[in-house]
């Protein structure tokens, strides 16, 4: 069985700096160091994009100190908040294909996770992603050439959530991801990021996991126009289960008091 920790939309601002209050990059370390404690034997650390707020030197700065002398290895992806340059001159290490996308196949005993970048330079739509044909060729590639069931982590979510104002700045070619993906008998689970609220989905028959944000999450406003909306609950990070095709995920809020477990 493999075990996978994933967090996406750190947000992480300059020291000193706040979103709603709260400080992203505390907010990481205390979920770094409550997942430290609960799961060290994680086989491997995801995160998936919105690494820093505004894609800045400090910021990137600020997010490799926090991710050293982690246990367990680290694979990073880039979103709509991120800037490519600014993250590749700081993490000049972190794997990228042949046209520079941070894009990325890690293999566990069981399992391919497959890591897309969805980010988008100069989008029409401010904050919204895309995949474009030569990120959805190597994604098919990755795909065709792999014997054991694959995870397909990307930022922005493959469909329309409900969260009116987000979807309007989600991945503008969905449709064309998902006819990829369900080529593929591979694809075991789809995971995604951007919208900071857990959500689950079954769409053409792809099963797919958004998972909130460790630091600020969005409010429970269906329907409703805007994507800046933020609300102080709770800070969260998810863990993936893999047993052969089976995925099994959870998802844990790490802000909350601590509680004595009781036996009955």
């Amino acid at each position: 069985m493999a075990k996978i920790l994933v967090m996406t939309d750190l947000h992480i601002t300059p020291e000193g700096q706040t979103i709603i209050g709260l400080d992203p990059g505390a907010r990481l370390e205390a979920g770094l160091a409550h997942a430290g404690k609960a799961h060290p034997d994680a086989d491997r650390l995801v995160l998936m994009g919105d690494l820093t707020h505004h894609g800045t030197a400090e910021e990137y700065a600020r997010l490799k100190s926090a991710l050293s002398d982690l246990p367990w290895p680290v694979t990073l992806m880039i979103g709509n908040h991120d800037t490519r340059a600014g993250f590749l001159a700081c993490f000049p290490e972190a794997p990228t294909d042949t046209n520079c996308f941070v894009q990325s196949c890690v293999e566990l005993d069981d399992v391919r996770l497959i890591c897309l970048d969805t980010h988008q330079t100069d989008p029409d739509v401010e904050h919204s992603g895309t995949l474009c044909p030569a990120r959805l060729t190597w994604l098919e590639e990755a795909l065709s050439n792999s014997e054991k069931p694959c995870l397909v982590f990307l930022h922005h979510p493959p469909f329309d959530t409900g969260f009116t104002g987000m979807d309007r700045i989600g991945l503008t070619n969905a449709p064309d991801l998902r006819r990829v993906l369900t080529r593929h008998a591979q694809v075991a689970h789809v995971f995604a990021g951007h919208i900071h609220r857990t959500i689950t989905a079954s769409i053409g028959g792809l099963p797919i996991t958004v998972f909130k944000s460790p630091c600020h999450q969005m409010p429970m406003i269906l329907g409703e126009e805007g994507s800046g909306h933020s609300v102080d609950e709770p800070g969260a990070y998810g863990i993936i289960l893999t047993q052969g095709d089976s995925v099994v995920v959870h998802f844990e809020d790490f802000t909350l008091p601590e509680q004595d477990v009781d036996h009955y």
